[in-house]
C-alpha cells in the first residue's frame, strides 16, 4: 500500500534535515519531482489539489446571454424563474446555439449565486438566534397525529405547550381542534407548570384562537379567545402565515417532530383518550432528564430555574365549555351538535343550560349540575343513563326490557348480571309489572350507595331469596359500612352474613327478653298534684 502524501512529506523533511541531501537527490530517492521537494520543505501539510478547470470555446459567445437570463429572475416570482433546462432549452431554440446541456447546467450552477448577491437576494434565508428571557415567552402548537383507539386506528389532536427559555414542554390529547379543546389545553399546561408566562405566547393562524386574518401581523380574534387571555394576562403573537412563519415558532416545531419521533412510534395502543393524556404525562415527566443541543443543563434543571419567573395562576380557572341552552324533548334528551344526551325527565319541555366542554357535556339546571355526559364526536349518536328515567319507568315499567337507557347500560356494564337475576327472579315471584317496579326501587338505591355496595346487597337478598328492596337496601347499607374494600360486580360478597326471614325462625332460636314490663304506675303521681303545680 502506497504511502499518503503527509507520509512522504514526512520522509522527505526528515532526509534533508539529517543528510542535508539536495533537492535533485531527494527527489531521485523519493522518485518524485523537484516541485513535490520543494512544497515538502516548505510545508508538512501538502497542498489542496487544484481542480482542473476545462475550457468552453463554444459557450463563450453565449454566457453573457445566459446571464441576461438569470437576471431576468431577479424579479420574476420565485415559481417561474429559469432552471438550466429552461436556459438551455432558450439558447438552442431562439439562438441557434450549438453547446451540450451538461455544459450549459454547470456554468448556470457557477453564475446563478453571484447574480443573486449582485443582486441583493440571499442564496439562503438568514436565521438569527434569539435569547429568551425565563418565563418570558411560549410557544404553542395544535397538530394531528394517529393512535390506535379501543383497536380503531384514530386520528387525533395534540396540543403542544413550550417555554422559550427552559424548553419544559406540556403534551395533551384530544378528540378535535375546537375551541374548547383549544383553551382547556391551555389551561392543562398552565397548571402543569405552576404558572402563566409574562410575555407573549406565540401561535400559528388557528381557527380556535382567529377569525380573520388581516394585513401584516393583524388578526381578528375570537371574543372568547379574548376573555380567555384577559383572565390569564398574556399576549398573543400570531406568525407569518405559511411556510415563511414556521422558523418564528421553531421551538415548538422541533419539540412537536421529536416528541412523536420518541413518543408516538409505534402508534400508541390505548383503550380513551384519559389514558393516552395519562401516557403523554408521563412522557413529559421522562423528558425532564433530557438535554437539548448542546446545552449543559437538562430541561427539569432549566424550568425549576425558569419557574420562579412564570405569573402566578388566576385565583379561579377560566371556564373553558361552551355554553349553550337546548330545549329537552319529549325523550328528555338535548342535542348538542348533532349528538343526544339524556337528563332527568323532569326536565322535559324545559331550558337547560348545558357546558360543552373538550372531554365532558355538564348539563345544569340553574345552578344545580343533573347530568354529566363523556363528549362524543360521532354526529347522530344518542347517550342516554338509566337513571334519568327510573321515575317514569316507575309508572311505566312495561316499557323498561326494550328501552335504549337498559341496552345502553348494560353494555357500559352499568347493568350488571346480578341486577338481572334478581329481575328476573323478582318478576317469577310478584309478575313482570311489581316486580319491575320493585327493580326500579332497587335502581334508586344507586343515587345515594357506591355501585359495589349496591351490587353487594342485591346479591345477598337474592341469595336469602328476599325478593324485596327494602332488603336490598339494608343489606347495601351494611355493604357500604363494614367493607372497606367492596365487592366486585357480579361476586357475592363473602363476609356478609345471610338474610334469613323472621318466618323461618324457630320460636328456640329467638333469644329471650328479660326485661321487665312497661308500666305507667309513676305517672299516677301526677294525679296527686294540685293543677297550679304541674302547670308551673
Amino acid at each position: 500500500m502506497g504511502r499518503s502524501r503527509v507520509e512522504l512529506f514526512e520522509a522527505i523533511r526528515r532526509d534533508h534535515a539529517v543528510g542535508g541531501i539536495s533537492i535533485r537527490g531527494l527527489a531521485d530517492r523519493h522518485g518524485v519531482h523537484r516541485r513535490t521537494v520543494r512544497q515538502a520543505l516548505a510545508s508538512a501539510v501538502p497542498p489542496g489539489r487544484k481542480a482542473a478547470t476545462r475550457a468552453a470555446p463554444a459557450l463563450d459567445r453565449w454566457k453573457p446571454v445566459i446571464d441576461a437570463m438569470l437576471r431576468e429572475d431577479l424579479d420574476a416570482p420565485r415559481k417561474q424563474r429559469h432552471t438550466a433546462k429552461r436556459v438551455f432549452d432558450r439558447l438552442v431554440g431562439e439562438h441557434g446555439a450549438g453547446v451540450s446541456y451538461s455544459t450549459v447546467r454547470a456554468y448556470v450552477h457557477v453564475r446563478r449565486p453571484v447574480i443573486d448577491a449582485e443582486g441583493g437576494r440571499v442564496a439562503g434565508e438568514v436565521f438569527i438566534a434569539q435569547e429568551h428571557g425565563p418565563g418570558r415567552e411560549a410557544e404553542v402548537d395544535f397538530a394531528e397525529f394517529w393512535v390506535v383507539l379501543a383497536g380503531v386506528r384514530t386520528k387525533l389532536n395534540l396540543f403542544t405547550f413550550r417555554l422559550s427559555c427552559s424548553g419544559k414542554a406540556v403534551h395533551r390529547a384530544f378528540a378535535t381542534g375546537s375551541q374548547e379543546s383549544f383553551m382547556e389545553g391551555h389551561r392543562i399546561a398552565f397548571e402543569a407548570v405552576g404558572g402563566v408566562p409574562t410575555g407573549q405566547v406565540r401561535y400559528d393562524n388557528l381557527k380556535a384562537a382567529v377569525t380573520r386574518i388581516l394585513m401584516g401581523r393583524a388578526r381578528a380574534e375570537s371574543e372568547r379567545w379574548v376573555a380567555f387571555r384577559s383572565h390569564y394576562g398574556f399576549s398573543s403573537f400570531y406568525c407569518l402565515p405559511g411556510k415563511g412563519g414556521a422558523h418564528e415558532k421553531g421551538g415548538v416545531e422541533g419539540e412537536g417532530g421529536w416528541f412523536r419521533r420518541n413518543h408516538l412510534v409505534p402508534m400508541p395502543k390505548v383503550e380513551s383518550i384519559a389514558e393516552l393524556n395519562e401516557l403523554l404525562a408521563a412522557a413529559d415527566a421522562d423528558d425532564d432528564d433530557r438535554r437539548i443541543g448542546l446545552r449543559t443543563d437538562t430541561i427539569g434543571q432549566a424550568f425549576a430555574a425558569e419557574a420562579p419567573f412564570l405569573a402566578p395562576l388566576p385565583a379561579e380557572a377560566f371556564e373553558t365549555g361552551l355554553e349553550l341552552t337546548p330545549r329537552v324533548d319529549r325523550h328528555a334528551r338535548v342535542m348538542v351538535r348533532q349528538v343526544q344526551y339524556s337528563v332527568p325527565a323532569h326536565l322535559i319541555g324545559r331550558r337547560v343550560r348545558v357546558l360543552l366542554r373538550a372531554s365532558e357535556v355538564v348539563v345544569f339546571d340553574g345552578a344545580r349540575q343533573v347530568a354529566v355526559h363523556e363528549r362524543s364526536h360521532v354526529r347522530g349518536s344518542m347517550h342516554l343513563v338509566l337513571d334519568h328515567y327510573l321515575e317514569a319507568l316507575a309508572r311505566k315499567p312495561g316499557a323498561l326490557p326494550g328501552s335504549t337507557a337498559l341496552a345502553q347500560a348494560r353494555a357500559s356494564g352499568a347493568f350488571t348480571s346480578t341486577h338481572q337475576d334478581w329481575w328476573d327472579a323478582a318478576r317469577a315471584r310478584h309478575g313482570d309489572t311489581a316486580g319491575t317496579q320493585a327493580l326500579v326501587e332497587v335502581l334508586l338505591l344507586h343515587r345515594h350507595l357506591p355501585p359495589e355496595a349496591v351490587v353487594a346487597g342485591i346479591a345477598a337478598a337474592l341469595h336469602a331469596g328476599a325478593l324485596v328492596a327494602d332488603v336490598v337496601a339494608i343489606e347495601a347499607r351494611k355493604a357500604a359500612a363494614s367493607t372497606p374494600a367492596a365487592p366486585t360486580r357480579d361476586v357475592a360478597p363473602g363476609p356478609l352474613a345471610p338474610v334469613v326471614p323472621l318466618q323461618a325462625r324457630s320460636p328456640a332460636a329467638i333469644a329471650p327478653d328479660d326485661r321487665p314490663v312497661p308500666s305507667v304506675a309513676h305517672y299516677d303521681q301526677l294525679l296527686t298534684q294540685p293543677k297550679e303545680t304541674i302547670a308551673r
